[in-house]
């Protein structure tokens, strides 16, 4: 009697596992028969496309910051002029005599009592004077500016505190080529949906709608996405990518 109940089991899970497998491929066939139903019954194929150029900057903004130290103003500012003059003479060495400044900040520099004094939080004595000025050249000589960001250096000998903030490297014809890429971002589309429609036994008719998606500006081999686009500045090479996402017809 417990023989016979135990040979059952086998026999009966067996059956349970094909007939669950059956169920599951019975399942599968439906969803894609579907597929290809609402295909065929569609008038319509809508597909995304995507086109990639690699692009060169033709801009490039160097942001430079002049700062000067000293016990008193008057000092301070005697300095600073002295200084300025000497970076004014190195940029037009260097072919760059254009350049915009922004007003002089003007900081005080604080030396607190020792901690163990009880006014130390509240007593605080000036020691010094700081100012600060900062340079903006915006170029198409790629190669000068990052020359100049190094050569800067050179001013540290004439005790001259130049020092590079930021380099952006800029592409300025976006649009120009955005519009350019649209065409092949749109080929591409057009290619993704013949080949769905091929495999549903239909073929493209014509173009509905065309809608251009943002724009992506990356370093080289970048693939970084986001919904408000990206523009990098970081690089002086750079990968534009432009999508598209299409509406055919179907005949």
């Amino acid at each position: 009697m417990t023989s016979s109940s135990t040979t059952s089991q086998p026999h009966l899970f067996g059956v349970l596992a094909g007939l669950f497998l059956a169920i599951g491929i019975s399942f599968a066939a439906s969803i894609l028969a579907n597929t290809w139903v609402h295909l065929r019954e569609s008038q319509i194929i809508t597909t995304a496309g995507s086109a990639r150029q690699n692009i060169k900057s033709d801009l490039v903004v160097w942001d430079g910051e002049l700062t000067v130290e000293h016990k008193t103003l008057a000092e301070a500012h005697a300095k600073f002029q002295q200084d300025f003059n000497l970076v004014q003479n190195f940029l037009k060495q260097r072919e760059f005599p254009n350049f915009t400044v922004s007003p002089v900040k003007i900081q005080e520099i604080y030396r607190g009592k020792n901690s163990s004094d009880a006014e130390s939080d509240i007593t605080r004595e000036i020691v010094g004077y700081r100012l600060i000025q900062g340079f903006q050249i915006s170029s198409s000589q790629i190669s000068g500016i990052t020359r100049l960001a190094a050569e800067n250096l050179e001013l540290l000998g004439q005790d001259v505190a130049l020092q590079t903030r930021t380099i952006q490297f800029i592409y300025t014809k976006v649009e120009d080529t955005r519009v350019q890429m649209a065409s092949a971002a749109t080929a591409d589309a057009r290619r993704r949906a013949e080949e769905i429609a091929n495999q549903g036994g239909r073929t493209i008719a014509h173009l509905r709608t065309a809608k251009m998606g943002v724009v992506q500006i990356n370093p080289v081999h970048s693939t970084a996405t986001s919904w408000e686009g990206n523009n990098d500045t970081s690089t002086f090479e750079k990968t534009i990518i432009v999508t598209v996402s299409a509406e055919f017809a179907l005949n």
